[in-house]
């Protein structure tokens, strides 16, 4: 994977993304989804580990100290992902990426029998720069499954960080979201609200691209 050519700053939120390489989807299966999340909760974390697995999981105790980044929250589609998180440790999206990529590639590879690069080259990485884009990108990114046809509601997706949003933080650090909302209703009637424009935004691109083939 060719490396950054621009430093990510401690403290700061971006939004992370990439996809399958030729376009190709990344995740085939439920057993794929759940190795990803596995795989970037584990990375998550800086120093000494066990060797990712089941087995490993079940026991490993992470020092909250020992954080690369706080993921914030995500969506995973079949041929691309979504991430927003913030730096804690200096090259911590870096690292995180690279760690990620690596043993998720290796895991699928040796799955499907294939060899080479999975993802489409370095991760994008984009600046969030104020609270009202903190909240938009946490919108644009639960609202991912359902302005691609895949579901009708965020909360009927399984693989992003909506129902974490809505019920329990498990991986994702919601609050930085949650709390510039009264409840997290009005966060979901925030979401729900863009619900039929984006689907239209998305039918309008699929058009375009039609009308220029």
């Amino acid at each position: 994977m060719p490396g950054r050519t621009t430093s990510l700053a401690n403290g700061e939120v971006y939004h992370i993304y990439n996809r399958g390489s030729e376009k190709r989807n990344i995740f085939t299966q439920t057993r794929d989804y759940k190795r990803f999340k596995q795989t970037f909760y584990y990375y998550q974390f800086s120093g000494p580990k066990p060797r990712l697995s089941i087995s490993s999981l079940s026991s490993f105790q992470p020092n909250l100290n020992n954080k690369l980044v706080d993921i914030l929250c995500f969506c995973l589609m079949p041929n691309h992902f979504h991430f927003m998180v913030k730096q804690l440790k200096d090259n911590g999206i870096s690292t995180f990426m690279s760690q990620v990529a690596n043993s998720y590639t290796k895991y699928f590879n040796i799955k499907y029998n294939r060899v080479g690069p999975l993802l489409q080259g370095a991760f994008k990485a984009v600046l969030v720069e104020s609270g009202g884009q903190l909240i938009h990108l946490s919108r644009y990114i639960h609202l991912n499954p359902v302005v691609s046809g895949i579901c009708k509601a965020p909360g009927d997706y399984f693989w992003s960080s909506f129902g974490e949003y809505m019920n329990q933080d498990d991986i994702c650090s919601t609050r930085l979201v949650l709390d510039l909302f009264p409840s997290k209703e009005k966060y979901k009637e925030f979401t729900d609200d863009q619900i039929d424009y984006g689907k239209t935004l998305e039918t309008a691109k699929h058009q375009l691209i039609d009308l220029e083939n």
